[in-house]
């Protein structure tokens, strides 16, 4: 396991907090309550080793198959619909969406290889990210990725929680399966907006791993 290069400001900073806090308890409470300094101490490092964790990258061993469509993310499957996309196809759409607790490892990772089209950064609100509406209402990040096979738009959407998403997807780049997609910051969810036909491998409630789970087989 390693810890993603997103994270190493956050975990600095919250780590220093959380000792210089601990630091000064020990001197001002432990004399007269330890009990409270005690208490107070194991929260503190609880947070920050939550903190730690939710940076977390597990080693794993990646899916590749030039015809799945491997889970962005890591999480619950929350969404299996058609839509009609207005933002890029302004045709109907298949979309399945993975939703991201606290909890849950927050690399995102490209489906499927092939080349991004288009890269657009909305404003939004900050919805929870389970609500219908935070797909076309709350802030995120789309893009567009094509292969030989399909175009699909892959959207990074911010929550309740999450204020911060980053996205390294650069247009007309070739991006390879499973190589790192973006990293959203404190629970959120991915919209994958497939073609319509397209076959689904998971179904709602399926927990999924980033760059193992297949979601779906293109045509």
């Amino acid at each position: 396991m390693t810890i993603h290069k997103e994270g190493y400001k956050t975990i600095t900073t919250i780590g220093l907090g959380a000792f210089t806090l601990i630091f000064l308890s020990l001197r001002l409470l432990h004399p007269e309550q330890p009990i409270v300094h005690y208490i107070l101490s194991v929260v503190l490092v609880a947070f920050w080793l939550f903190i730690v964790s939710f940076f977390r990258i597990p080693s794993r061993t990646f899916t590749y198959d030039e015809n799945a469509v491997v889970s962005p993310a890591d999480g619950k499957v929350v969404v299996i619909e058609e839509v009609f996309d207005t933002e890029y196809f302004n045709d109907k759409r298949l979309q399945v969406s993975v939703f991201m607790s606290p909890a849950n490892v927050h690399v995102n990772r490209y489906p499927f290889s092939g080349k991004v089209l288009y890269s657009k950064y909305h404003k939004g609100k900050y919805l929870v990210a389970w609500d219908p509406k935070s797909s076309t209402e709350n802030e995120r990040h789309s893009i567009v990725l094509e292969s030989p096979k399909a175009k699909v738009l892959v959207k990074q959407i911010a929550g309740a929680l999450a204020k911060r998403i980053m996205n390294y997807a650069v247009v007309d780049a070739d991006a390879k399966q499973n190589e790192e997609l973006g990293f959203i910051k404190f629970g959120s969810r991915v919209d994958l907006l497939l073609p319509i036909g397209t076959k689904v491998n998971v179904k709602i409630g399926d927990n999924v791993k980033n760059g193992v789970s297949v979601l779906a087989t293109l045509a």
